[in-house]
């Protein structure tokens, strides 16, 4: 049966995944230690695609091996995100087709980690997460950590702020609150962070803060930040010169851009004076005032993003 075609069909958790050979191997080698399952499924919440660039990262920079595959046939949308077929001269030549993989990666210092990368599933979430949960039952993981990236009225010139957010507290101790109650449109990640506390498996989550007028560019300050943070919460050792190098060329490109508008030279040294203003009066801990509110940047950033996008339609 096409699951594409009828997406809701019932299926069994267990049925959405393979679990691979490798995952004996793993369970081995952590049986008395803790494990740490990441997830950076890319999709709405993943302003820059920040989360997505980490987990590339990781993935590019350190050894692994792969320990499950999930159905992402069952599981994604294709005419909401038309995978790429590549088209030579008078015939199909391939098909990138979406993927969601379980990889067991090894830290710097030789720890194991698990990290689920790959498209947010459109279809099917509860048996997903139940899948998941499976896996982490399984594999005897201790903790799950979700990274991802949201957009926010703040410049790219000052450094990476965070949310944080955790099934207890106690796991994000050091992180200031910021919000208060308000509904937001949910994602997969967020449901697998609420169902795992749910099952008592610790999960918690930092979303980096974004430029309003960046969050459809790259922005690899964010998952550097992103990577810190994870280094920070897990103790694992983490590789950061390449992205620090590409941070670092992103804001030189950005930084010519805007000078190139008084205009949005301005807007920029708004949101600073803003970002500073609220830094202060939370002590440097974060972007909220007393008030607990943060104002509206988002005509300011509309100015800024119709400029980037200006430029990008400029021929070379």
């Amino acid at each position: 049966m096409d699951h594409q075609e009828d997406p809701t069909v019932p299926r069994r958790p267990e049925d959405l995944v393979e679990l691979l050979p490798a995952h004996e191997r793993l369970v081995e080698r952590t049986a008395a230690d803790e494990l740490v399952l990441v997830h950076d499924l890319a999709g709405e919440f993943d302003a820059a695609h920040a989360g997505a660039l980490a987990g590339s990262h990781l993935l590019a920079s350190l050894p692994h091996e792969v320990v499950a595959r999930f159905d992402a046939d069952a599981l994604v949308d294709y005419r909401g995100h038309r995978p790429r077929i590549t088209f030579s001269g008078d015939h199909y030549e391939s098909f990138a087709a979406p993927e969601i993989t379980l990889y067991a990666v090894d830290d710097d210092g030789g720890t194991p980690f698990l990290l689920l990368h790959g498209t947010e599933p459109d279809f099917a979430w509860e048996q997903f997460t139940a899948a998941v949960l499976g896996l982490v039952e399984t594999l005897g993981v201790t903790r799950m950590v979700m990274l991802q990236a949201i957009p926010m009225p703040v410049p790219h010139t000052r450094p990476v702020t965070v949310t944080a957010h955790a099934t207890r507290r106690e796991l994000i101790a050091s992180y200031p609150v910021y919000w208060g109650e308000m509904r937001i449109p949910g994602s997969a990640g967020a449901l697998l962070e609420l169902r795992a506390g749910e099952a008592g498996v610790d999960a918690l989550g930092v979303a980096a803060h974004v430029p309003h007028y960046l969050a459809s560019a790259t922005f690899p300050a964010a998952s550097l930040t992103l990577l810190e943070h994870l280094s920070s919460l897990t103790g694992l050792h983490l590789p950061t010169e390449t992205l620090e190098e590409a941070a670092r060329a992103v804001r030189t490109d950005v930084d010519e851009q805007i000078a190139r508008s008084e205009e949005n030279t301005a807007v920029v040294a708004q949101l600073e004076r803003q970002f500073d203003d609220f830094a202060a009066a939370r002590e440097g801990t974060g972007l909220l005032g007393d008030s607990g509110q943060l104002p509206s940047g988002e005509e300011m950033a509309d100015q800024i993003e119709a400029f980037l996008a200006e430029q990008d339609r400029r021929p070379e």
